[in-house]
């Protein structure tokens, strides 16, 4: 059974995590599979949108810690560098929006990983856990980096030392997840999302992206003359051109992501 299933439909790549019997935790198979399907996605110009899902009860529990203690198994340093990593440089310089559909717990680098996402809806059962303190490690896959600029340095340093569960409907308020839905509309509310975001000026979209990651370290007036840089690069875009004239025509816009 292949750990990561891939799909095209339409204009998204739906890419799900596929090791149920073990909340889809990652072994060094299914992290290397994941980053040639980020890479796939990338270079393909079809595809304008990446859904990234896990398959049965779980988003993703982090990692397989049966392949972390085998001593024939990857060290953890390689874990970190090799595996995790370059996972979450791969989600944030795409230049294409990337949705997580979290249908159940997000532990340790699995919530790290949704969180590294550009849109992340839940359902309302799902839950988000920072499980490295409960086994002496500190959070990994960006966690340090991401979670307090979502949510504040109190809330997650307090989260990361506590290991504390964190319910959909809490994620949603504290501004770690974009939004979660009843269970029995999640798989709906995930399609409609992407189909509507594969559908815009995804061009522009993933200049956006690339705005809110520099926008990390920049100075204002630094951010100032990157949007000026940015929004001219977008003005050049067949996106734009067709989004005014479909304005002024008083029609849909055929968007292409160019």
């Amino acid at each position: 059974m292949d750990s990561i299933v891939f799909e095209v439909k339409d204009k998204t790549a739906w890419i799900t995590m596929n090791r149920p019997k073990v909340f889809n935790s990652f072994n060094r198979e299914m992290a290397l599979a994941l980053q040639s399907k980020l890479d796939e996605c990338e270079q393909d110009p079809n595809i304008r949108c990446i859904v990234l899902k896990g398959e049965g009860k779980a988003f993703c529990a982090g990692q397989d810690l049966a392949e972390a203690i085998d001593p024939e198994g990857p060290e953890l340093s390689k874990i970190v560098s090799e595996h995790y990593n370059p996972i979450i440089e791969r989600l944030r310089k795409i230049e294409k929006p990337i949705i997580a559909g979290i249908n159940g717990v997000a532990a340790g680098a699995g919530a790290n990983i949704a969180f590294a996402c550009d849109i992340t809806i839940a359902t309302e059962s799902a839950s988000f856990i920072q499980a490295f303190s409960k086994i002496g490690l500190i959070p990994d896959s960006g966690g340090t980096y991401t979670l307090p600029r979502l949510i504040g340095m109190a809330k997650a340093s307090a989260l990361m030392m506590t290991g504390e569960k964190v319910g959909a409907a809490d994620a949603e308020r504290m501004g770690m997840i974009y939004k979660f839905v009843a269970d029995a509309d999640f798989e709906a509310e995930v399609e409609k999302m992407a189909t509507y975001i594969s559908n815009m000026p995804t061009k522009g979209l993933g200049l956006t992206k690339r705005a809110l990651n520099l926008g990390q370290h920049n100075d204002l007036t630094s951010q100032l003359a990157l949007e000026d840089e940015l929004q001219t690069e977008a003005g050049k875009s067949y996106d734009y051109n067709e989004g005014v004239q479909a304005f002024l025509d008083k029609r849909k816009p055929e968007f292409k992501g160019e």
